[in-house]
C-alpha cells in the first residue's frame, strides 16, 4: 500500500525511523522537532525492537499525528511472524536480534498489533515539481541495507527504482544523505538508539525547501537516556544493549555493518570470531590473546590484531648500503626527514588516540643532527625505540644523544645484527659492520640503555642465532629484546618471503611520504602497495582507514593476517 501527500501547507517536515520501543526519545525528538517549526513528522517504520515496553510508544504517535510506514519489525510484529525479518545474516546479529524481537512480540498488545495493519508501505510526498518518496528499507525490499558506503551506481539504481528526487529510507540506524546524478538519498537513521558515534544522543532530519529544492539537516537530540538504560535493566533486556545506550558505542549487530561504517566506531569484532581466527592466523611472534573485558565484542586497535604501536621513519639516508635492505636506504637517497614541529604533532595525535609505543626507524636516524630533540618529544608521551644499525657512537655527537636519555625508563635502542658469526653479517651489511654494531650495543650497554637486538634471519646465517643469543646474554641483553624476522622480498632484497597487505598484521607507519599498513611498506621509491593514506594529518584517519582496509581483507575469507613483527 502507497500514500501519495502534497506538501503544500509547510515549510518544514521532520522525517526519523528506528523507535526501537525507545518512548522516551520519541517524545523529546517529538518536541524538538515542533520547536523547530517542523509542521508534519513522519516515521519510517521499525517502532519495536531493542528497548522496553512497546505499547508506551503507541501513544505518542497517534496524540502528535506522526504519519508512519511499516518496517520489516512492524511487518512481522501485526503478522506474528517467528522473526523480525531483519536481513541480517551473521549468526551473533541474529542471536541479538531474536531476543530483541521475542521481547517486543511478547510485550505488543492486541490493539497495538491491529493497528499496524493500518501502515502503509510506503508514501510519495509532492512539493511543487519534487518528489520524495519515503521507504524503509529501500524501494526494492523492505529490509535492504543502504550504507553511506553503498555505490554510487547502486544508489542510481535505487533512486531511479523510486521516481524521486529524493529518497527517504532508513533501516541501518545511521543517518547520512548523498547526492547522486542530480538526486539526493537521506538515510535519516534511527531515533531508538545513538548512532554508533560515542553520542548519547539520537538523529533525526529536518527537511525544508531551499530555492525550490530540498534540504536536509541531521539533528541530534538528547533524551534521558539513564532513564531508558534503567528500565532495560528492569525489564531484563541483555546489557549489550544497555552500554549502547550509555556509551553511544555499538556492542551488538556489528557484523551486518560495511567495513567503512564498522571502522568509525569503537568494537569492530565479535570477541568469539576473533579469538579462534587469532590463533589460526597470528605468526612470527608468541600466541596472542586479546585482552578480556566481559565484552562480547571487541576493538581491533590496540590488541595484537592491529597493535598500538606507530612507526616513524626519521629518515630514508643511511650510512650502509645493505644488501637485503627493505627500504633501499643508503649514503645517496634523499633524508626526507620529519622537522621537530611536524614531528611534536604526530606523537601528540598518536598519545590523543591511544598508540602506546612508538619505533623511531630509518635510514640510520643517528644520522639527523636533531635527533636528541625528536627522542624528547617523543618518549615524554610514550616509549620510544629507536632503531640504529649502532655503529656511529664513537663520535662525541652521537654518544651525547646516548647520554642525555641514558637512564630514561621509557627509551630504548634497537639494534640491527644477523647473528653471531661475524663474516655472515658482514656478508649483508659491510666489512666490519659486526664489530662496530656489537661495539655499539656495549657502549649502550655500559651507559645502562636497555638495547633489544633485531635479527633478520637468511639461509646463510641461521647457524649464528643461537651463538649471537649467548653473546648478547653475556652482555646483559636480555632474551626477549631478541627479535628473530624473516628476509622479505621488498627494496634491495630479491629474495625471502612475499608479503602484501592481506597477510600483515597492521603497524601504523608513517614516513614523509603519506602513511603506510606497516613499516616493511615504506622503501626509497615511496609507498606503493601498503598505502593507507597520502596525508599524515588529522592520524585518526589513518587509524579509521587501517580498520576499514582489515576488514575488508577478512571479508575475502574470513581469516584474519598474520603477524610480522619488525621490533
Amino acid at each position: 500500500m502507497r500514500v501519495v501527500e502534497e506538501w503544500t501547507e509547510h515549510e518544514k517536515i521532520a522525517v526519523f525511523g528506528g523507535v526501537y520501543n525507545n518512548a522516551l526519545s520519541l517524545e523529546a525528538v517529538i518536541r524538538d522537532a515542533k520547536d523547530r517549526g517542523a509542521g508534519a513528522l513522519y516515521c519510517l517504520g521499525d517502532l519495536g525492537g531493542y528497548g522496553p515496553h512497546p505499547d508506551r510508544v503507541w501513544p505518542l504517535l497517534l496524540e502528535n499525528g506522526v504519519r508512519c510506514i511499516a518496517g520489516n519489525y512492524d511487518l512481522s510484529i501485526r503478522e506474528d511472524r517467528p522473526d523480525c525479518g531483519c536481513g541480517y545474516t551473521d549468526e551473533r546479529d541474529n542471536l541479538y536480534a531474536q531476543i530483541a524481537y521475542a521481547y517486543t512480540r511478547k510485550n505488543t498488545s492486541d490493539e497495538f498489533r491491529e493497528w499496524m495493519w493500518t501502515l502503509p508501505d510506503q508514501i510519495l510526498l509532492h512539493m511543487g515539481e519534487k518528489t520524495l518518496r519515503m521507504v524503509h528499507g529501500s524501494p526494492f525490499a523492505v529490509n535492504e541495507f543502504l550504507w553511506e558506503s553503498t555505490p554510487d551506481e547502486v544508489i542510481e539504481h535505487h533512486l531511479e527504482a523510486a521516481g524521486a528526487d529524493v529518497l527517504l529510507c532508513t533501516h541501518t540506524g545511521l543517518h547520512w544523505q548523498r547526492e547522486v546524478g542530480g538526486r539526493k538519498v537521506v538515510n535519516v537513521g534511527a531515533i531508538g538508539r545513538p548512532a554508533n558515534d560515542g553520542r548519547t544522543e539520537v538523529w533525526y532530519a529536518l527537511l525544508s525547501k531551499e530555492g525550490g529544492e530540498v534540504g536536509a539537516e541531521f539533528v541530534p537530540v538528547s533524551y534521558d537516556h539513564e532513564e531508558l538504560a534503567r528500565q532495560m535493566r528492569e525489564e531484563g533486556l541483555p546489557e549489550p544493549f544497555v552500554e549502547t545506550i550509555l556509551t553511544g558505542w555499538w556492542t551488538s549487530c556489528l557484523e551486518v555493518l560495511p567495513p567503512y561504517e564498522r571502522s568509525r566506531g569503537r568494537f569492530h569484532l565479535y570477541r568469539e570470531a576473533a579469538e579462534i581466527e587469532v590463533g589460526e592466523g597470528l605468526s612470527w611472534g608468541e600466541a596472542a590473546t586479546l585482552p578480556d573485558d566481559g565484552r562480547d565484542v571487541v576493538s581491533i586497535f590496540g590488541t595484537p590484531l592491529f597493535p598500538a604501536h606507530l612507526w616513524v621513519y626519521a629518515n630514508y639516508d643511511c650510512n650502509f648500503s645493505c644488501r637485503y635492505c627493505s627500504v633501499g636506504s643508503n649514503p645517496h637517497v634523499r633524508r626526507r626527514a620529519f622537522g621537530i614541529e611536524e614531528f611534536e604533532r604526530l606523537v601528540e595525535e598518536a598519545e590523543d588516540l591511544g598508540f602506546r609505543q612508538l619505533y623511531l626507524t630509518g635510514g640510520e636516524p643517528f644520522l639527523l643532527p636533531e635527533l636528541g630533540e625528536l627522542v624528547a618529544r617523543a618518549v615524554s608521551r610514550m616509549p620510544t625505540t629507536v632503531l640504529s644499525n649502532a655503529t656511529l657512537f664513537g663520535a662525541p655527537s652521537k654518544r651525547r644523544v646516548l647520554e642525555r636519555f641514558a637512564g630514561e625508563p621509557g627509551f630504548s635502542l634497537q639494534v640491527s645484527v644477523d647473528g653471531g658469526i661475524p663474516e655472515l653479517h658482514d656478508l649483508y651489511r659491510g666489512p666490519g659492520s659486526w664489530r662496530r654494531a656489537m661495539e655499539g650495543i656495549k657502549i649502550a650497554r655500559e651507559m645502562g640503555i636497555r638495547v633489544r637486538v633485531g635479527t633478520t634471519e637468511t639461509p646463510k646465517n641461521v647457524k649464528g642465532i643461537p651463538v649471537l643469543r649467548e653473546m648478547l646474554a653475556e652482555i646483559g641483553v636480555a632474551p626477549e629484546d631478541h627479535v628473530v624476522r624473516p628476509l622479505v622480498r621488498r627494496g634491495e632484497s630479491g629474495e625471502g618471503m612475499e608479503i602484501e597487505g592481506s597477510m600483515l598484521v597492521p603497524e601504523l607507519t608513517v614516513s614523509t611520504e603519506g602513511v603506510a599498513w606497516h613499516p616493511a611498506g615504506v622503501n626509497d621509491a615511496g609507498i606503493t602497495d601498503l598505502l593507507v593514506s597520502e596525508e599524515i594529518f588529522p592520524l585518526r584517519r589513518s587509524v579509521e582507514r587501517v580498520v576499514e582496509r582489515f576488514l575488508e581483507y577478512r571479508q575475502l575469507d574470513g581469516s584474519l593476517p598474520r603477524a610480522y613483527h619488525c621490533a
